[in-house]
């Protein structure tokens, strides 16, 4: 038997669970949520320490549970750029930038003009979200911060770091975000003084390795730290959504990998280099060797529906099953209104951090169930788009799975799945980062011979959604006033943004 521990650091918390190989099944899983602060409109932030304490606490109940059973390996996925400044012994010098902070949104925009040859990889440009633009803003408006900062990493990098002692950095996360060369194997240094962060390269962690790679033994103080009876070995990771492709089964060109939660992540591989404008990547080498991984995204999704229903209507659990019911009875388009999802910006396929959501056609005859049914479809024509966006490039997408938030709210499940107009399969497993995670620690343990192996080793059953033909056709027709909004609104958009930004004081 042997068994591997994942580890999901997402927005909200941390969730991980124990994966017995043999048996293709979970053991046990544990959760432990962590908070975030937003102390200006568009920044958000986390304390580091804060996940360090949710993993022990974790970790430690879960043991405990399992009767401290011998771990095999270990791997550790989070979200993508959300960046630690910090000293060499990990010693944190500010909160963590979470990933969904964009007051870096200029630094990203000046990225634009680079014609540095990797900024191929990434679109043309870089995000406001990425670890690059966000160590220009600090070199830029905390400049003794910045100075006095010996690493510049990522929340994978940190918690690998408290697991292992080692400062190494992920492929998948460096070429992704991080503008890393993938091909030639080098961090581009003229690119970052072109940005105006000469010499970044040496804060960054200095070695980068593989998803599947082997970092090393944890350390005694780790694994006591996480209630182990032994001392596993940590294989490298990457990013929580890129790594649920391992246990999707979704790494072969045509799959796509579609995990809905805070926000929603849109994933594909293609077996050569193409342009894709408006979309993250195509990344080298980011996830297996020899294909090319593209991400989409929509930055507030699930956090758009839990804003409207916890935030600003202040319901309880059973306030918000009602909600939803109320909601799903409405027909597709009934409520005479649009939603835009841009909250936090746009990922994909504009990759406009600086647009801002909106609720259009209000009366005083909308209720709270009209309002959340149509963010429910606003959120639902943000993934048509996407998808609409991979069809004009003429890309194949055969079949997509899902997992995540999903599972939990079959209204936007299935608004979802009726926007788009095809079949979804919905893992029965509902965090597949846990399980890709397993994956790769197999692949780095040496019980698997790749990660294509591995994947197939930790595939989970799925239930197919199919589209509703009368529902997807009105969800065609609000796609077009979606698209109409969109445009008429970009440049109010941008201007109260711009105010929202300018009026934060560091």
């Amino acid at each position: 038997m042997a068994l591997l521990l994942g580890l999901d650091f997402g927005t909200g918390g941390l969730r991980l669970g124990v994966f017995d190989l043999s048996s293709r099944r979970m053991l046990g899983e544990r959760e432990e949520a962590y908070a975030t602060a937003y102390p200006h409109p568009g920044w958000a932030e986390q304390s580091p320490a804060d996940w360090w304490q949710a993993l022990g606490r974790a970790s430690r109940g879960l043991m405990a549970e399992l009767g401290r059973p011998e771990i095999k390996a270990i791997c550790v996925a989070t979200t993508a750029s959300t960046v630690v400044a910090c000293r060499s012994d990990g010693m944190p010098l500010c909160p963590a930038l979470l990933w969904m902070d964009c007051r870096a949104a200029a630094e990203a925009e000046r990225s634009a003009t680079s014609r540095n040859s990797v900024m191929a990889y990434v679109g043309g440009s870089n995000a406001s979200e990425w670890l690059i633009s966000k160590a220009m803003w600090l070199k830029e408006h905390e400049p003794k911060l910045y100075a006095g900062a010996d690493i510049i990493c990522e929340c994978l990098d940190y918690v690998n770091f408290l697991l292992s002692g080692r400062w190494v950095g992920s492929r998948m996360n460096a070429t992704c975000k991080w503008n890393y060369d993938s091909v030639e194997r080098r961090f581009p240094s003229e690119l970052y003084e072109e940005l105006g962060v000469p010499g970044l390269e040496a804060k960054l962690p200095p070695e980068i390795l593989p998803v599947g790679g082997a970092i090393g033994a944890l350390t005694t103080a780790a694994a006591e730290h996480l209630g182990l009876g032994n001392r596993p070995l940590l294989v490298q990771g990457g990013i929580d959504a890129h790594i649920g492709m391992l246990g999707a089964g979704t790494l072969k060109p045509g799959d796509m990998l579609m995990i809905g939660g805070t926000s929603v992540v849109q994933l594909f591989q293609l077996d050569r280099q193409r342009p894709m404008y408006g979309f993250w990547g195509p990344y080298p080498h980011a996830l297996v060797e020899d294909y090319w991984l593209v991400e989409a995204g929509q930055v507030s999704a699930g956090s758009v529906l839990s804003w409207f229903a916890s935030h600003l209507y202040e319901l309880d659990a059973p306030g918000r099953a009602e909600l939803y019911e109320k909601a799903a009875r409405i027909p597709v388009g009934a409520t005479g209104l649009i939603t835009l999802d841009y909250f936090m910006g746009n990922r994909t396929p504009y990759r406009d951090p600086l647009l801002r959501g909106a609720v259009l056609g209000l009366s005083l005859g909308h209720d709270r169930a009209a309002i959340y049914r149509s963010a429910v479809e606003g959120v639902a024509l943000a993934s048509a788009n996407v998808l609409k966006r991979v069809r004009e490039l003429n890309v194949p997408v055969d079949r997509v799975v899902t997992s995540g938030g999903y599972g939990k709210n079959r209204l936007w499940l299935q608004a979802t799945v009726d926007a788009i107009g095809m079949p979804v399969h919905l893992s029965r497993e509902p965090n597949l980062t846990i399980i890709g995670a397993a994956a790769s620690a197999a692949a780095g343990a040496g019980l698997a011979a790749d990660l294509f192996e591995a994947s197939a080793a930790v595939r989970q059953p799925t239930v197919e959604i199919v589209p509703d033909a009368k529902a997807h056709a009105a969800y065609q027709n609000l796609l077009i006033d979606y698209l109409e909004a969109t445009e008429a609104l970009r440049p109010l958009s941008h201007r109260l943004a711009s105010r929202q930004l300018g009026s934060s004081t560091v």
